[in-house]
Order: C-alpha cells, then sequence, then structure tokens
C-alpha cells in the first residue's frame, strides 16, 4: 500500500519536518553541531545575513529601540562591548551617523572591520585607561545614550558567571553616570539572577526608570536579558548614613 508522503499527498511538513539537521563530523564536538544547527535554523540569522547586519544580535537593541525609544536623530551613542558591531550598525543609521559627522563611538579588544559613521577603538573596556580613550574619541560631547552587550565567555560555574556579568555592568554603569547627559538611557545585558541589590539601588537613584527587558530575538531558552535605565537625573551625590 503506497503511503502519503510517496504520493506527494501527506500536506505540509511539520516546522520539525523542515528544520536542517547536521551531522556531527569527525572531530566536531556534539555542542558545536548543535550550535551550528541552531544557527541555521535561526529565523533572526537568515534576516541579520540579508538586511546587512553583522549578527542576530542586531535585532535585540532594534526591538528595545522600537519599544521604548531609545534613539532620535542627531543623539551621541557609546556602544561598550562592540563587537561585530550589530548595535553600531543599528544605531548609526537611528541617529543618521555619517563619516563626515560620526556620533557612534564603539569599543571592543576584538577585530572589527569599519562601520560607516562609527569610531571604532580596539581595546578593552575593563583596562583603566579605556574610559579616557572613549571620552577623548566623543570629542568633547556628552551621551546620549550608553549600550552594553557585554559578557564574559561562562565558566560553567552559575555564581562565579553571576558575579563576573555584575560586574561588567557595574564598571558600564559608573562610565555611562560620567558622561550621559541629563535624560540619557543605560542599556546593559545581565543573566538570570536578575541585578545586584545595590547596583539596582544606584541605577534608580540616577535614572527616573529602570526595569528589565527580554526582547522577541532573545532566544527563548536563553537565560539573558536587558537592562533598561532611562530619564539619566544628572550625577547623584551618594547617600549618606545619619
Amino acid at each position: 500500500m503506497a503511503n502519503n508522503k510517496a504520493l506527494g499527498t501527506g500536506g505540509r511538513k511539520s516546522d520539525k519536518d523542515l528544520k536542517i539537521r547536521v551531522k556531527t563530523a569527525k572531530g566536531r564536538k556534539v555542542a558545536s553541531t548543535k550550535w551550528l544547527e541552531r544557527q541555521l535554523n535561526d529565523p533572526y540569522v537568515a534576516r541579520a545575513r540579508s538586511e546587512g547586519y553583522r549578527s542576530r544580535a542586531a535585532f535585540k537593541i532594534k526591538e528595545m529601540d522600537e519599544k521604548h525609544k531609545l534613539f532620535k536623530k542627531g543623539m551621541h551613542v557609546v556602544d561598550l562591548g562592540a563587537a561585530p558591531g550589530g548595535w553600531s550598525q543599528v544605531a548609526a543609521a537611528a541617529v543618521g551617523s555619517t563619516v563626515e559627522k560620526p556620533l557612534v563611538v564603539g569599543i571592543d579588544y576584538l577585530d572589527m572591520d569599519t562601520i560607516p559613521g562609527v569610531i571604532l577603538l580596539k581595546k578593552d573596556f575593563t583596562e583603566d585607561d579605556a574610559p579616557a580613550m572613549l571620552i577623548d574619541a566623543m570629542g568633547g560631547h556628552g551621551a546620549d545614550v550608553v549600550m552594553s552587550d557585554m559578557a564574559w565567555p561562562t565558566t560553567g560555574h552559575r555564581a562565579t558567571d553571576h558575579l563576573r556579568i555584575v560586574h561588567l555592568i557595574e564598571i558600564a554603569a559608573d562610565f555611562a553616570i560620567q558622561v550621559l547627559k541629563p535624560g540619557g538611557s543605560f542599556v546593559a545585558k545581565v543573566f538570570q539572577g536578575g541585578t545586584e541589590h545595590e547596583l539596582l539601588h544606584m541605577l534608580k537613584r540616577h535614572f527616573s526608570t529602570t526595569f528589565h527587558v527580554k526582547p522577541p530575538s532573545s532566544r527563548k531558552d536563553s537565560a539573558e536579558a536587558y537592562l533598561v535605565a532611562k530619564g539619566f537625573k544628572g550625577r547623584q551625590e551618594p547617600e549618606t548614613e545619619l
């Protein structure tokens, strides 16, 4: 008895049937195979390629901007941990940054190809002289948005990884408070476990609104989310205990 598949009458294949399967090649780890399979089946990876973005991460900041109105024409933006450059690409287009008048400055210790309208610094942001280099590259302008997609390579130890990402957020937030104009915004990657109470308290003192966001393009099985702080009040003096 002929089956429906042979006769071509089985109807539309399910999404599961249409997924690309990747065989584990000799010398390739199972984890690498799974990552490759996920990339090949990720619609955001395909969209990034077709729309000229350097990574799927570009859609995360794009979605956050669409919902929370982070960028306006003429704004100055700093991108911490910019590689491969997707966030800088989105910001440059949104603020109208050009080669003649660059409004976006990005920094990363990894090599990046040039992006029109973006000043790129090859430097580890955690090094002591990195903030001064960024301020110099900004040409005396304050920032309207400081954004950070920085993350350390994970160790597999949950508590350690949490402390490491909190440290990155802290130094990014300290920099943002130094350079933001009143009304400015700060965006930073966080992971499951949330933001440390002291850090969140500090941000609430300096910003009108502070909240967590998980944009649609952030994978559902990922622990990542983003901390968004808007309405910078200007540098506030630390609270003193009585």
